[in-house]
């Protein structure tokens, strides 16, 4: 049988080891949070990062786009012009005669 003693002893113990596993599973629980902060902010940066990529892609994409249509835009002009001004010329001789004949 064991005495008073050696019970107060052995729930000692336990307390300790008790207290040990308490220390022990808070240091476990600060570390993984701290590796979940680290992590978290990992994450973040690389996401920040791909959608700044990603941003600049699109841009791209969208002014090179704009370059396009201002290309086929200024390419039409010049063809409407060139269309208006070949109407014109081909109207002068005309004008010149009732120019001339307006004088004479």
């Amino acid at each position: 049988m064991t005495t008073i003693s050696e019970a107060i002893t052995t729930i000692k113990k336990a307390e300790n080891d008790a207290d040990g596993l308490i220390h022990d599973a808070r240091d476990e629980s600060s570390r993984l949070i701290d590796s979940a902060r680290i992590e978290a902010q990992e994450l973040l940066e690389k996401a920040e990062k791909e959608a700044t990529e990603k941003g600049e892609e699109l841009i791209m994409e969208a002014e090179e786009r704009a370059r396009k249509e201002a290309i086929s835009i200024s390419g039409k002009a010049k063809r409407e012009v060139e269309t208006m001004k070949s109407a014109a010329m081909g109207r002068v001789p005309e004008a010149a005669s009732l120019i001339v004949k307006s004088i004479l």
